[in-house]
């Protein structure tokens, strides 16, 4: 079976070895660890698995100076505890304590504690000092702390810890030398940093609540703080009056709901209409790059293949890069903002009731551009329930792609009327939201039974975002849509064109296989070239593989109005839904160049007839066509992403299953009462 998920994350050299020396990187959420991560590795990082599960875990390499060790830097999940780890929580734990098969313990541990919030971050510090891991802590967020006038005490914080203490700020850059020159002092001196769990453990022993470890390590943590410099609420520090003033507003139970609308609008328009320019340039590029092809080698397979097999797939897959990412440049800005936890605050109170998450609504509303990013956005999401759940109704939102298919079918029915045009297109956006609001509900009760986490949210102050954070995300997730997703679904594209092409129409047997109408304009004496490349691109596609399935599913799609010319269409848009309009003008006679002339493919669409001399697009089979295209699964890539996301092709079938189905019914549904009707 092909499979594309991301590469197991290995087990390198430990301690001791003169390869390399591997460390973790763990702290609580919002504490600006993936910030720091950035700060360290730069784009040395890459993406893999961790073993056994589809999570990923981030790693980069800290080159060493001649003669000294490199570092092997490990991305962990945010965790508040060790002791009370949830959903990927448990994956950094089971790192930290060599509990996942396949993969050995860190060498050592760097602690990111946020220097605003010490005591809350002490406690994980103290858990982690308790596993006897050789420990450095990065005390982040210090240009915040001074804004504050928060003055820190490193060296009682580094006696209390048994660890080298550095400041830093991810943001800036602030301390990064420092906190790099600790790191390779660690990896080439480890003698210098012992194991120190049986000191700890006294220390919180000796805490009041002797009944409760929770209680003493808090009440440790507190005293830390407050001997560090830091009083646990202490008067001279308030909060800020504009934070609460803005939380206010957009946690409110209505102006909340407004505002985030009208965020989550612009972030829409962003991804929606932005990515229009470099998609635009992408595919005159392709195909600049498919005509100087095509123009310098013979009309023959070959050059078809380079140009509608190879170069078309290859633009069919980078033609995704703009979408995918503006959509994680923008919800990076909008998470080191400190907004994206609000945002799910809100959110969760309507998304519950549909069995989803919070935030869900952020991939749900990403999803109208592309359900690729989408898709890839739901890492979001902590519960593998939740996040299953919203991977297999994000296809039914409508997506860029679709919107040829429903201008076609505009054209089509109301051509001369924009408020009615406009109307099928409210009708079909709508249709695709309900659709998939009624699906998580359905599979939350049947399939993938539960009820969406709870949201226990910290709400982090408002940051000024790091706009290298946001562009080093948007990089990384590029990479791996290209290393991981591309090949797949270069090779499907490939396979489509095979499909297309092969058998192949000499151009000799035209005329014995053209309908006694094409034969007659063949007789012609002066039939115009364009006529009958047109007529042979037609009659080559009935031909192939993919016309003959058209003919071979003609009876199973009858009773939705198509017959056997759209169901060629049908299924040559499975490799991209915005296929279909190219393939009609085909099968129509019109050519490939037709597709780009709107007026000549509808004309020639409308003069479309069924053997008994009826037409073929009636408005019950207009209808049909365009709920089959608002609910159907019709676009491969979006399954290989799927595949990956969840780390099974199951749930890529079970996906492409009930779409297919609840396409085929409700195309059903319509057409016959549409037929009844009209």
């Amino acid at each position: 079976m092909t499979t594309i998920s991301l590469p197991v994350q290995q087990p390198t050299p430990q301690q001791g070895s003169s390869l390399c020396l591997r460390v973790a990187l763990i702290g609580n959420p919002n504490c600006g660890k993936t910030t720091l991560f950035n700060r360290l590795t730069g784009l040395r990082a890459k993406t893999s698995n961790f073993p056994g599960t589809t999570l990923e875990c981030r790693t980069g390499r800290i080159p060493a100076d001649d003669g000294q060790k490199p570092i092997d830097l490990i991305d962990l999940p945010g965790l508040y505890s060790t002791n009370f780890a949830q959903s990927e929580e448990q994956l950094a734990v089971g790192a930290l304590r060599g509990q996942l098969p396949g993969l050995e313990p860190p060498d050592a541990v760097v602690v990111v504690i946020d220097a605003t919030c010490l005591s809350r971050h002490l406690y994980l510090a103290s858990e982690v000092r308790q596993l006897g891991v050789p420990m450095v802590v990065a005390l982040n967020m210090m240009d915040e702390a001074r804004q504050q006038g928060l003055t820190i005490c490193l060296d009682t914080l580094s006696r209390e810890l048994d660890a080298t203490v550095v400041p830093v700020c991810g943001r800036n850059g602030e301390g990064i030398g420092k906190l790099r020159a600790a790191l390779t002092k660690l990896a080439n001196d480890p003698s210098h940093e012992q194991r120190r769990a049986h000191q700890m453990s006294q220390r919180l022993a000796a805490c009041s609540c002797s009944a409760c470890p929770h209680t003493n390590r808090h009440t440790w943590a507190c005293g830390v703080s407050a001997m560090a410099g830091i009083a646990q609420h202490d008067p001279g520090i308030s909060p800020d009056p504009t934070t609460d003033h803005v939380d206010r507003l957009l946690t409110h139970p209505l102006l909340g709901i407004a505002a985030f609308a009208a965020i989550m609008t612009g972030l829409f328009i962003l991804i929606f209409m932005v990515a229009a320019y470099p998609m635009d340039w992408i595919d005159l590029g392709f195909t600049w790059l498919g005509d100087t092809v095509a123009a310098q080698l013979p009309d023959n397979l070959w050059s078809s293949f380079l140009v509608d097999g190879i170069i078309a797939g290859v633009g069919g897959v980078v033609i995704f890069l703009p979408q995918i990412c503006l959509l994680f440049f923008a919800l990076t800005l909008l998470e080191d903002t400190g907004y994206l936890a609000r945002a799910a605050f809100v959110a969760d109170r309507i998304m519950r009731a549909v069995g989803l998450p919070g935030k869900a609504f952020i991939p749900l509303l990403s999803a109208h551009a592309c359900a690729i990013p989408a898709i890839m956005a739901t890492k979001v999401l902590e519960s593998r329930r939740d996040r299953l759940i919203t991977i297999l109704v994000l296809p039914l939102m409508t997506c860029s792609a679709r919107l040829p298919v429903y201008a076609m079918v505009t054209a089509l029915l109301f051509g001369g009327s924009a408020v009615k045009s406009g109307l099928v297109f409210f009708f079909a956006y709508s249709l695709g939201g309900v659709a998939a609001m009624c699906a998580s509900f359905i599979l939350g009760k049947t399939v993938l039974k539960g009820t969406p986490q709870h949201l226990v949210i910290e709400l982090p102050p408002y940051r000024l975002p790091s706009l290298r954070t946001a562009l080093l995300s948007a990089y990384d997730r590029a990479v791996v849509f290209l290393s991981k997703a591309g090949g797949i679904i270069l090779l499907i594209s490939v396979g489509l064109w095979t499909a297309a092409t092969f058998p192949t129409l000499p151009e000799d047997q035209l005329v014995s296989v053209a309908t006694p109408a094409d034969q007659a304009i063949l007789a012609q004496p002066d039939v115009p070239a364009e006529t009958v490349e047109a007529l042979h691109a037609r009659y080559a596609l009935e031909h192939s593989v993919a016309g003959r399935v058209g003919r071979f599913v003609e009876p199973v799609f009858e009773p939705l109005g198509f017959d056997w010319r759209i169901d060629i269409g049908v299924m040559t848009s499975f490799a991209a839904r915005e296929v279909v309009v190219s393939t009609l003008a085909i099968v129509a006679g019109i050519g490939e160049s037709g597709a780009d002339d709107e007026a000549t493919l509808i004309d020639s669409l409308r003069g479309m007839q069924k053997p008994d001399g009826s037409p073929l697009f009636t408005t019950a089979t207009c209808l049909s066509l365009l709920v089959f295209f608002v609910l159907a699964m019709q676009c491969l890539p979006t399954q290989v992403v799927t595949r990956r996301e969840t780390g099974s092709w199951k749930w890529a079938a079970l996906q492409f299953s009930y779409m297919t189905v609840l396409a085929y019914v409700a195309a059903l549904v319509t057409f016959q009462l549409v037929s009844a009707v009209t």
